[in-house]
């Protein structure tokens, strides 16, 4: 029913991911190498021409149960949906890499200033509590560390609107802690740990976590 687009830049899974998204749903749309998470997603939505529009993150495997046929009422056509998916090192299940639901008009027209992409787009915001994807974020070093540092930047800075403390703290704590023998889950918690540290002392600003260069700096 809406439009459904892929978002790649340089994830070494993305043509992967890519091809078996479209082998169930062959409209979907992709859009590759936008330099800006909020440009990336603004770019998404001028491609679609459905009221809401559907984003797949490069790293996401798609449960074979999801068909994105979810139906927004009319109410809540001005809400970000979020769903949940499942991390691969640490095992939470929560929004972080899940598929997600836009307004596109709101998209278009984002504040590009905020740091948390998803949140800058509308203040109306549900989670939907039903697993998506598996966000497969560890399939090379860099990447898997970047992924990491990101999240628990966010996550350490307060960045996030409408946090549970509580709650944040549980995931904080399982991103550092948590997932050493699987896959780069070295590099997922020394990430974690740098990120952890970055949030808290950039609290005011984390801006940087969307400077993909800067990352690799830091890396």
């Amino acid at each position: 029913m809406y439009d459904i687009v892929f978002i790649s830049y340089d994830e070494s899974s993305a043509d992967t991911n890519y091809a078996a998204l479209k082998a169930r749903f062959p409209m979907a749309k992709r859009v590759h190498g936008v330099k800006g998470i909020h440009q990336a997603h603004i770019k998404a939505a001028k491609k679609c021409f459905t009221k809401m529009f559907w984003i797949v993150d490069a790293d996401a495997i798609i449960l074979d149960n999801f068909n994105f046929d979810y139906t927004v009422p009319d109410h809540q056509l001005d809400h970000v949906h979020v769903w949940r998916s499942q991390n691969p090192i640490n095992d939470l299940v929560y929004g972080y890499g899940g598929v997600k639901l836009f307004p596109r008009k709101m998209t278009i027209n984002m504040d590009t200033s905020k740091t948390d992409m998803t949140t800058s787009i509308s203040s109306k915001f549900i989670a939907v509590e039903e697993t998506s994807n598996i966000t497969a974020f560890n399939t090379d070093a860099f990447s898997t560390w970047r992924s990491a540092f990101r999240e628990c930047a966010k996550l350490s800075s307060k960045t996030i609107s409408r946090q549970n403390n509580e709650e944040t703290g549980h995931r904080l704590s399982a991103w550092c802690t948590k997932g050493s023998e699987r896959s780069f889950g070295d590099f997922a918690i020394a990430g974690a740990i740098a990120g952890r540290d970055y949030g808290l002392s950039n609290i005011d600003d984390v801006s940087l976590i969307n400077n993909f260069e800067w990352l690799k700096e830091q890396f």
